[in-house]
């Protein structure tokens, strides 16, 4: 065990249950082809980044897939909205002794494994770190300590986030990331040649 842990979260890849802003234009089964490209995007990344890692799943807990058993730990998301189980996520990981906690989500095609090592390296100087997301959330949040006030009345989804968490945030010492842009929509979509290149591919 390393005292540093990121930890991501995923949605279980079900037809017409990911991405479904996506799937308003493109269809249910590109959109399900997409998530799992970007997970498995994510993946590649996490190996690459020296700490110990966690999948935490939406729905159910999955054994036999692109999370190799050996690297990850395999929670279960708990709670209401989106604040909470993030709260439990990094709750757990306090408890269970880490010192710096980074969580990333998994739609992201620009995230890359410096990001995730810049953000621990962040956390030696600053109480917490935030890479924002273009649409005015964010893709990763680390700390040190909890701070429950992050996870507490905020409009999950909208372009409030950011803006909001960082009133909360107004006395800590806070590093904010390069900002990337995560995949919603298809205007996010074209912005990536590469990955319709993919798509198409399939």
């Amino acid at each position: 065990m390393t005292k540093n842990l990121t930890i991501v979260f995923v949605r279980n890849p079900e037809l017409g249950k990911v991405k479904t802003r996506l799937s308003k234009t493109i269809g249910d089964k590109y959109a399900l082809n997409i998530y799992i490209l970007l997970l498995k995007h994510t993946e590649s990344v996490l190996q690459k980044v020296s700490s110990d890692k966690v999948v935490y799943y939406s729905e159910e807990i999955q054994n036999n897939d692109l999370w190799s058993n050996s690297c990850f730990q395999k929670k279960l998301q708990k709670g209401n909205d989106l604040g909470e189980r993030m709260q439990h996520a990094f709750e757990t990981a306090f408890k269970e002794g880490y010192e710096k906690v980074v969580i990333v989500g998994s739609d992201l095609f620009d995230l890359k494994a410096v990001h995730i090592e810049n953000a621990f390296k962040a956390l030696e100087n600053h109480n917490l770190v935030i890479g924002p997301s273009l649409d005015g959330g964010y893709y990763l949040l680390g700390m040190k300590v909890l701070h429950p006030a992050v996870f507490k009345n905020k409009q999950w989804g909208t372009d409030s986030v950011l803006e909001t968490t960082l009133k909360n945030l107004e006395q800590e010492n806070v590093k904010l990331l390069e900002a990337l842009n995560d995949i919603d929509t298809f205007e996010d979509l074209q912005e990536h040649p590469e990955l319709l290149k993919k798509i198409n591919a399939l």
